[in-house]
């Protein structure tokens, strides 16, 4: 056993988030931890990671297990190169070396003692073998491995820390961790900021990995191939599935439809018993004189059901948002067309002749690496940018509602209710009534947008969305910060939509339900393959053998 958690409590702001969570990981598990925004996944690894106590139960790690917490913004020299935070997990081979490399300048002294050589050169086999020992001669090899699988160019490892993004912070930071090589791995969200190519690296990296790996991710692709075990976190308490993601749904709703019917049975059995109870009273009652047999037996039956253990009603589905796309007039049938668009930052070649056309009910997705210039199309077919070069067109009859990578872009300053409201022109009371249908209930509406988490930001975004007349969509990283409960309803959403759907989007499950063709952007070229994208991934791989 390397960790584990007995009837592990946390309070936060006066509420119990995590009740009674048990669950125990040994050597080399990979293990993902899942459940609905808020219920408590992050808590749980920062009382796993040490950075937290837990009010009531016991977190156990083992005696000499080193743990890896992924935070979302890694302590770094804000000075310090980005090379140099790579190197910082190899601390202690690194001061080897720098005395190694004290002890060859002894060594090469030509005045030096033949005895003190001889000590000196003692010294330097010891310092060389345990530096070999702890993989020192391969340090370089495996930082470059984890940075090339990252997508982190040379320009970016020469780069000061402090000028990084946070993102770009964060994807640092789980490279310091995987560098680490700690017995347990706590990631949580580990695929945020990685593109297609990025997260398909680090599932085949996990799935080597010879720690143990706690994950938390609503990659439902990257959990189904990384993880062996999954701890399903709801209500504050824990349940353990073994499997991947999709054994655990399977074997889930097993669970919940036994737990159901249990419950449905235990409920008949109780209301047999109280009309037993109230008949044999009546009967009793009824008897001159009263039958105090009966009273007893009645008595008796009545402490029966006070000693039943009560089952509780298992919640068969948990309140999700309520999301449709109203559908306008039909468009005409070109929507999108980019005719020979080529755009230029400074010296970079974003868009170099591209050329795209989406059609009337299609729905298009465009993939490839950060920065090759998804975004920027996006926003150029959007009216947001210019292109440098080439014919823009989107249709006359159009009526396009976008969703940015943020959800919001307007004042944070507003409450959720006038944020709304500024949008779809309704009462207060019925804005109300519908922000609830997206889980905004309560004081909610009142609450400043530049509070709202991403996910939520992303929930009032759908709520302004599913109220206008639209036959276009143009989606950048919708499942961003959602959960899998959401990412559902969006999906189902959308595949009612009998409009025409344009997205970027890095969740292959999202990619693979909805969208075919897959246009894939890369050294500023669209390549527009037919089919979703696990099949527009192996086109695009035997084109790449064709061509070599």
């Amino acid at each position: 056993m390397l960790c584990a958690a007995n009837q592990v409590g946390k309070m936060l702001g006066g509420n119990w988030v995590l009740e009674d969570v048990r669950f125990q990981i040994g050597p080399g598990e990979r293990v993902g931890l899942v459940g609905p925004n808020g219920c408590g996944k992050t808590t749980l690894l920062r009382l796993l990671a040490g950075m937290e106590t837990p009010d009531r139960g016991d977190i156990f790690i083992g005696k000499e297990a080193r743990t890896g917490y992924l935070e979302q913004v890694p302590g770094t020299d804000p000075a310090a190169t980005v090379w140099d935070a790579l190197r910082a997990p190899f601390e202690g081979v690194l001061r080897l070396e720098k005395r190694m490399e004290r002890l060859a300048a002894e060594m090469a002294d030509p005045g030096l003692a033949p005895a003190e050589l001889d000590r000196v050169m003692k010294r330097y086999e010891s310092c060389q073998e345990d530096f070999e020992k702890r993989g020192g001669y391969e340090t370089e090899a495996r930082i470059r491995r984890v940075a090339h699988g990252l997508n982190l160019s040379e320009g970016m490892l020469a780069r000061p820390f402090g000028s990084l993004s946070g993102g770009e912070k964060t994807k640092i930071g789980l490279a310091q961790i995987l560098l680490s090589e700690a017995d347990l791995l706590l990631l949580d969200e580990p695929t945020n900021h990685l593109d297609l190519m990025a997260i398909e690296w680090l599932e085949e990296y996990l799935s080597q990995y010879r720690g143990a790996v706690l994950v938390v991710s609503h990659d439902r692709c990257f959990l189904d191939r990384v993880v062996n075990r999954v701890i399903d976190l709801e209500g504050g308490e824990s349940q353990v599935y073994p499997g991947n993601y999709s054994a655990f749904i399977r074997e889930k709703e097993e669970r919940l439809l036994a737990e159901f019917q249990a419950y449905q049975e235990q409920q008949k059995k109780i209301k047999k018993m109280k009309e037993t109870i109230k008949r044999l009273r009546e009967w009793a009652n009824r008897a001159n004189p009263p039958n105090a047999g009966l009273h007893r037996r009645a008595a008796s039956m009545e402490k029966a059901l006070e000693r039943m253990e009560r089952l509780d009603r298992p919640v068969l589905e948990r309140k999700k948002i309520d999301l449709t796309f109203q559908l306008d007039q039909r468009s005409g049938q070109d929507v999108f067309r980019c005719e020979e668009v080529y755009k230029e930052y400074g010296e970079d070649l974003i868009l170099d002749g591209v050329n795209l056309l989406v059609r009337s009910g299609e729905r298009v997705a465009i993939v490839g690496e950060n920065g090759s210039g998804k975004s920027t199309l996006l926003r150029i077919l959007l009216g947001m940018e210019t292109a440098d070069l080439g014919k823009v067109a989107v249709g006359p009859s159009v009526k396009v509602g976008c969703l940015s990578q943020q959800g919001w872009e307007g004042d944070p300053g507003q409450s959720v209710l006038d944020a709304f409201r500024e949008e779809v022109p309704v009462e207060e009371g019925e804005a109300r009534h519908r922000l609830a249908r997206f889980l905004f209930c309560g004081y909610d509406v009142y609450r400043r947008v530049g509070d709202l988490s991403g996910g939520e930001r992303i929930r009032l975004r759908l709520a302004q969305l599913m109220h206008r007349d639209l036959n276009a969509l143009i989606l950048d990283e919708p499942t961003n910060h959602l959960d899998i409960d959401s990412r559902e309803v969006l999906e189902d959403a959308l595949e009612r939509f009998q409009g025409t759907v344009l997205a970027v989007s890095h969740d292959r499950y999202f990619l693979n339900k909805l969208f075919a063709p897959v246009c894939w952007l890369e050294k500023g070229k669209l390549t527009r393959y037919e089919g979703n994208y696990d099949e527009a991934r192996r086109k695009r791989a035997v084109l790449q053998e064709w061509n070599r």
